[in-house]
């Protein structure tokens, strides 16, 4: 335990702050797929019944029409957004009879390009952006990546946690520039040990064989239509996944604020030659934002970003070089296809006390050689994760993963113990616990369960996901929402209907024009110079 985290824990566990620890704030981002009764992706329009995809707060879509996203309000308790999470499923229910939510990261049988729908928001300039930036997603990496779905794992601590700190540690520069690089210096950390959540939390071993479409590969056959890796723990987060050349010299460096934004505008501004080539328009329609290495900061496939809420029409990078960091989006979780939304309070309260241990924990600066060492103990991790014997690199050195992992889980019981405390229960140590029995023994994996339910269900990715999303269907129809909470959810979904309405009559200008002047806020803002 470094010097820096014992002082930490020990002012957050003073009667006088440690209540600090329940003022941050959780939220979740799950995303999946719409299918059919047989499993097939549902063609249909984004439900009607769910609101305008655009201006809803908590249902809209990802990257397809058929690819919901659930998005939980900010709460204190982990717990208050999976409720949250939950009612929003059993209102979708509610209202569709005839679909299913799947249950997995990978996709349904997909399917050919054409026929999958990017998602549409109407005809708003902003609507547009949304939808002209998918249609550059298509033509960059091809619409079956896409369709992966994920868990994103919002996070913040209390923005009064940071001025207390700052003051113990007599750190010059301002409050919002000393939050700033305080989550900086989480991500470093997280960026060291992700590689501990894919092993933990990974569930994609395996996929339908028609996703690659005659790619080359090197993933095994389990039967005809599944193909997988005997000790993968995550596909999704694998160079199967998400990943194209274009990003593949794209790691900013994390160290320090503004040259993580550089290196994200730079990506935004420099032209790349297959984009190019591509153009932007196609028989007078956009296609893509620009031809350059980014269309936008969010194309860049992090597994975790820091983040601020922005305003209409503002980019990412102004918003967060004007205001600051105020919260990262964990981003490599995959969907757990045993829990109904895909991730369990367990998950929640694990996550917190990972993350808090990222930020309170010593972070030095990532040099080069220890980036591409981090990059690569997650790719091992995510391939061959439970691989008897498997080890990483720290500091240029060989260590077992399940060594270091249990070293890593005594290092954050010191953050369970405080997180414990300052809620007076044990729901943090009986996670901590958890996580220790999937170390000691792989078998307790979400990945070697999936395998072991696919053997179970004639060796198909198909057949397994089809049974677990009825399943899913059956425990989320038979809680119906009270009366009251099914009008909140239909005045949501009107009033959200209305707002874009708003949206398309109030607006002014041609899209050229909008999107021209969008694409020349790209650069540097002041602030982060």
């Amino acid at each position: 335990m470094s010097d820096l985290f014992h002082q930490r824990l020990a002012l957050l566990s003073t009667d006088a702050h440690r209540a600090l620890l329940s003022q941050g704030r959780r939220g979740i981002e799950r995303e999946t797929l719409r299918v059919d009764a047989t499993g097939e992706l549902a063609l249909t329009p984004h439900p009607i019944a769910l609101g305008a995809a655009l201006t809803h707060p908590t249902i809209t879509t990802d990257y397809s029409e058929s690819l919901l996203e659930f998005i939980t309000p900010a709460e204190h308790d982990i717990a208050d957004a999976l409720t949250e999470l939950d009612a929003s499923h059993r209102y979708f229910y509610a209202v569709n009879n005839d679909e299913l939510l799947w249950s997995e990261s990978m996709p349904c049988h997909l399917p050919d390009e054409a026929t999958i729908p990017i998602a549409w928001y109407g005809t708003s300039h902003i609507g547009m952006l949304k939808h002209v930036y998918r249609r550059g997603l298509a033509l960059r990496y091809g619409k079956p990546m896409q369709c992966i779905a994920g868990i994103h794992y919002n996070f913040s601590l209390s923005e009064s946690i940071w001025p207390l700190l700052q003051a113990a540690e007599h750190t010059p520069g301002t409050a919002t520039e000393y939050q700033s690089e305080s989550y900086i210096a989480l991500i470093r950390n997280f960026r060291r040990y992700s590689w501990l959540l894919m092993y933990l939390f990974g569930a994609s071993p395996a996929l339908a064989s028609d996703f690659l479409r005659g790619k080359p590969h090197q993933l095994d056959v389990l039967s005809d239509d599944t193909l997988y890796l005997p000790h993968a723990t995550s596909l999704r987060m694998s160079d199967l996944g998400y990943q194209n050349d274009a990003q593949a010299g794209l790691i900013p460096p994390y160290n320090d604020l503004a040259s993580y934004m550089q290196n994200l505008v730079q990506a935004v501004k420099q032209p790349f030659p297959d984009y190019v080539a591509l153009g932007t328009r196609r028989d007078g329609e956009w296609m893509q934002i620009s031809t350059n290495v980014l269309q936008i900061e969010n194309e860049y496939y992090s597994t975790i970003r820091p983040k601020r809420v922005i305003n209409s029409g503002e980019r990412p990078v102004e918003a967060l070089c004007a205001r600051g960091v105020q919260y990262i989006e964990v981003r490599c979780l995959d969907v757990d296809p045993f829990e109904a939304m895909g991730l369990n309070l367990d998950t929640g309260r694990f996550m917190d006390a990972f993350l808090l241990f990222c930020a309170l924990d010593d972070s030095p600066l990532t040099s080069a050689s220890e980036g591409h060492e981090n990059t690569a103990n997650f790719a091992d991790t995510v391939k061959q994760g439970r691989l008897p014997g498997l080890t990483l690199q720290r500091d240029g050195l060989p260590v077992r993963l399940q060594d270091w992992g249990l070293e890593l889980l005594d290092r954050i019981d010191a953050v369970v113990t405080l997180l414990d405390a300052q809620r007076d229960d044990g729901a943090h140590r009986a996670s901590l616990d958890k996580q220790r029995a999937k170390l000691r023994d792989p078998d307790c994996t979400p990945s070697a369960r999936v395998l072991d339910a696919l053997r179970a269900h004639d060796n198909s990715f198909m057949k397994f996901s089809l049974v677990q999303s009825r399943a899913h269907a059956t425990q989320f129809r038979a809680r119906p929402l009270t009366p009251t909470q099914l009008d909140a959810y239909r005045e949501l979904a009107r009033h959200s209907i209305d707002e874009q309405s708003r949206m398309e009559n109030e607006q002014s200008g041609s899209f050229d024009d909008f999107i021209e002047a969008y694409r020349a806020r790209s650069l540097m803002p002041t602030g982060c110079d």
